[in-house]
């Protein structure tokens, strides 16, 4: 006779259900791809991420459109040093574009870029700053005929710091002189526009993109996209930097002022010369023509305390301004 622990036991084993090979394969719908837009701009809205986009060359415009009949050129330098008397270009970078009266960018319309090796090795500090080696600049000369072509016509040439980058140019070839000059870091309030900072690659990265290679020709595009930035209905960096660039501006040389009234010229944005650049062994200063006035009357009345003090002054334009 079974006891009750032999009846559990023995208990049927319990039913399984078959499942259909159909609903054993069934999977669940997968979302809808996204594109690489939709994604960035999920990112985006989401409030936690910034998203850069890679910033890619313009092309060169196979036509030149009529309505844009002036011509512009982004350049850019690099060199053996920061003395344009007694360093050298390593590698020159131009973007040559058109523009209207208005400031109005339309489209590339020559490119170049080169390298020449130097009379002396390059300094292992150079080659940190800018990546060119010894190695890639031996046999190299930079193609003047070529950069000629660019220059030549142009109506006004835009460099991301023109002070250092134009006595260069002027050392390195004539085809500079006697050219108007822009720089993209005095003549535009970055400020005001919300931006931190004036170095290049921040501009960049701050405008939401990036760009890989940092050699003369990808700045110059780089530069390039920056001024030509439009933001709601304010005039465009470019629109700026041409009108700032159109008007006469006035250097002002605080020649003989008193020795201790150098902090305070000093704290109103005057800068010194040593006069080894030809320019008078002083603090001087440039304002635009329409501030001369106030200026004089700043330095009679705070700095040399004399109503018939005449320091001198220099008007410039484009076509002097940022010479060595």
């Amino acid at each position: 006779m079974d006891s009750q622990l032999d009846m559990f036991s023995k208990a049927p084993p319990p039913a399984v259900e078959e499942v259909s090979p159909r609903v054993a394969l069934r999977r669940r719908p997968q979302p809808a791809t996204l594109s690489d837009e939709d994604m960035a701009r999920k990112l985006q809205e989401s409030g936690n991420y910034r998203v850069l986009r890679k910033l890619v060359a313009r092309a060169i415009a196979p036509v030149r459109r009529p309505e844009f009949s002036r011509i512009g050129v982004t350049l850019d330098t690099e060199t053996t040093g920061l003395n344009h008397r007694t360093d050298e270009i390593i590698e020159i970078g131009a973007v040559a574009f058109t523009f209207n009266d208005d400031g109005m960018i339309g489209d590339v319309i020559g490119v170049y870029g080169g390298l020449q090796q130097p009379s002396a090795p390059i300094t292992p500090e150079i080659t940190r700053l800018t990546g060119i080696t010894d190695a890639m600049v031996e046999g190299e000369v930079i193609d003047i005929r070529s950069l000629r072509k660019l220059i030549e016509p142009a109506d006004l040439i835009i460099a991301h710091n023109a002070g250092f980058d134009r006595p260069f140019c002027d050392v390195f070839s004539p085809v500079f002189s006697g050219k108007a000059w822009a720089c993209s870091v005095s003549e535009i309030d970055w400020s005001a526009r919300g931006f931190e900072g004036t170095k290049l690659g921040y501009l960049v990265g701050q405008a939401g993109y990036f760009y890989e290679g940092h050699r003369a020709v990808d700045d110059c595009f780089a530069l390039l996209e920056i001024l030509d930035r439009q933001q709601t209905n304010e005039e465009s960096p470019f629109q700026e930097l041409y009108r700032a660039s159109q008007q006469s501006r006035v250097r002002i040389f605080a020649e003989h002022s008193p020795f201790d009234m150098k902090d305070h010229l000093k704290a109103r944005g005057y800068r010194w010369s040593d006069g080894s650049d030809g320019r008078p062994k002083s603090w001087w200063i440039e304002v635009d023509e329409d501030d001369l006035n106030d200026e004089l009357r700043y330095l009679r009345s705070d700095i040399y305390q004399w109503d018939e003090a005449d320091p001198p002054i220099l008007h410039l334009t484009a076509f002097d301004r940022f010479r060595a």
